[in-house]
């Protein structure tokens, strides 16, 4: 019986780990130009229509009035990818389920039926871990970030060394950036809130008009006249 065990035992040591699920990813909602790279490669790219399916590594790009929602199923999660904005769906990171590149996105998490998992998001210089939150994030052209929190709390996980964890609650903004330890702030006051964001307003710039990812007004661009949130 021991010399039938031993080899059985050697084969199960030697077994291959199964490998990780490969999430499906899915454009529930698409509104004007939204392209879509498969594998990140620009050859291939394909205009994006509501329903489609996509891949970790594909890079979604929105024009100047673009937006999408895409949602990955099996993660109870939503991203709404506002107008100028470039995201890279998964990363090489564990529980990392898109890269926001450049732009703005809003990230909505709901509950999950199995056991819990790693739902984060990826922005220049840090990740961000949730428990069952939504809130809104933009990265402007120097790569640093605005976390706004609507629901729940967000842990910002700085990727430089030595740099200590931060938590930003409901009600609370915070910056960061590569070279930019994150800076937590109480919400201004005057209304602002998820629909101001949505909007494209900028918490540390209330007073001044509606807001690029940038802080800065577009040419040409009256104040209100960005285009909203798709619904």
């Amino acid at each position: 019986m021991i010399r039938l065990l031993a080899p059985l035992a050697l084969l199960l040591i030697q077994a291959p780990a199964p490998m990780p699920a490969v999430l499906a990813y899915r454009f529930d909602e698409v509104r004007h130009s939204v392209l879509r790279w498969p594998g990140g490669d620009p050859r291939q790219e394909v205009k994006a229509a509501p329903g489609d399916p996509a891949s970790a590594g594909d890079i979604v790009k929105t024009g100047w009035w673009g937006h999408a929602v895409i949602s990955v199923p099996a993660r109870a999660s939503r991203f709404e990818v506002y107008p100028s904005t470039q995201v890279r769906l998964a990363g090489g990171e564990p529980g990392v389920l898109i890269i926001l590149e450049q732009g703005r996105l809003k990230a909505i998490f709901d509950a999950l039926a199995g056991p819990p998992v790693e739902r984060r998001v990826a922005v220049p210089g840090a990740l961000l871990a949730v428990r069952g939150t939504r809130y809104g994030v933009a990265v402007d052209k120097a790569g640093t970030s605005t976390l706004v929190v609507f629901k729940g709390v967000v842990e910002v996980i700085p990727s430089a060394a030595h740099t200590a964890t931060v938590f930003v609650k409901a009600g609370e903004w915070s910056t960061f950036g590569p070279g930019l330890m994150p800076k937590v702030l109480p919400m201004p006051g005057h209304g602002f809130g998820e629909k101001g964001w949505e909007q494209g307003m900028h918490p540390g710039s209330m007073g001044m008009g509606t807001m690029t990812p940038g802080g800065t007004m577009p040419a040409g661009m009256p104040p209100g006249s960005m285009p909203g949130p798709m619904h």
